[in-house]
């Protein structure tokens, strides 16, 4: 049996929207953040994803895990940007130097180095608001769109059926692969699977995990087949398809698509003219340099 995110109704600004809406708010506001580097641009977009979260109704509680890993995810791979200056390289071309790090030991003849400098540090910052931005609003997603509602809203976009219910089908298939794998593990562990005590090497912690993955692949597979022939029985393709829901834009809803569509024709028309690119306060350069 297929099941859903933890999604409930609530007075929420999110929720007063139709589907279809915000979702298509969601995709102008991924582009729009995706055409700039510079933080001052970017600190509105955070803005706008962080007054959708406080108004999303959504407790700690019920998103804390998600917000732990994504940040901590967000928050690791803009640190490792700023000790190794990777990805900034192709946006700025010079770096003031702060302060040169040396290890007082040598790897095969290699001695660890770290350079601070302006241009890395401001870029790490850049980076975690924009890639943070986004991931706001993508966790909001699964909370806030009713899951009966996946299919119509998809198919309200003009996607075709088959699309349509395919997207359903894989909006609800990462909550029921977690719940077969919590309840394979709990399976396993009343006839004496001991979890914590896997050890040895890579390969070997793999085969050990063998008694989880097999029967959760295995059944996964099964509940695909399962879906495929209950579909098959009930013509599905066969000619256009009705749905139970029926979604209606309401005047609040056009105002929304319009904010949307808005914010992207113009973050569009401000990178095409060169604008948004990225960006350094020049008191921080002159700090650096002494000047």
């Amino acid at each position: 049996m297929l099941v859903a995110w933890r999604y409930r109704p609530r007075k929420s600004l999110v929720q007063w929207f139709d589907p279809r809406a915000w979702v298509i708010f969601y995709v102008c506001f991924l582009f729009s953040t995706l055409a700039f580097w510079d933080l001052r641009f970017l600190l509105p977009f955070l803005a706008i994803a962080l007054l959708w979260l406080f108004t999303s109704g959504l407790t700690w509680r019920e998103v804390r895990r998600p917000f732990l890993f994504i940040g901590a995810f967000v928050f690791f791979f803009a640190f490792l940007t700023f000790l190794t200056g990777r990805g900034g390289m192709e946006v700025y071309e010079t770096e003031h130097l702060i302060r040169r790090f040396e290890a007082p030991f040598t790897l095969l003849g290699w001695r660890p180095v770290l350079e601070v400098t302006v241009e890395r540090a401001f870029f790490a910052v850049s980076q975690f608001v924009r890639v943070f931005s986004i991931a706001v609003m993508t966790i909001l997603i699964p909370y806030s769109l009713n899951p009966a509602l996946y299919g119509v809203t998809f198919k309200g976009l003009g996607l075709p059926d088959k699309i349509a219910y395919a997207m359903d089908l894989t909006m609800r298939f990462i909550p029921t692969f977690a719940r077969d794998f919590q309840l394979t593990m709990d399976a396993q562990r009343a006839r004496g699977y001991e979890l914590e005590k896997i050890s040895g090497g890579l390969i070997e912690q793999v085969r050990k995990l063998g008694p989880l993955i097999v029967p959760v692949t295995i059944h996964a597979i099964i509940g695909s087949e399962d879906i495929i022939d209950a579909m098959d029985l009930r013509a599905f393709g066969v000619a256009p398809r009705t749905w139970l829901e029926e979604l209606h834009y309401q005047r609040r809803d056009y105002v929304l698509i319009a904010l949307g569509v808005l914010i992207l024709v113009v973050s569009v028309g401000l990178g095409l003219s060169g604008l948004g690119n990225f960006w350094v306060p020049e008191a921080l350069i002159r700090w650096a340099t002494g000047g």
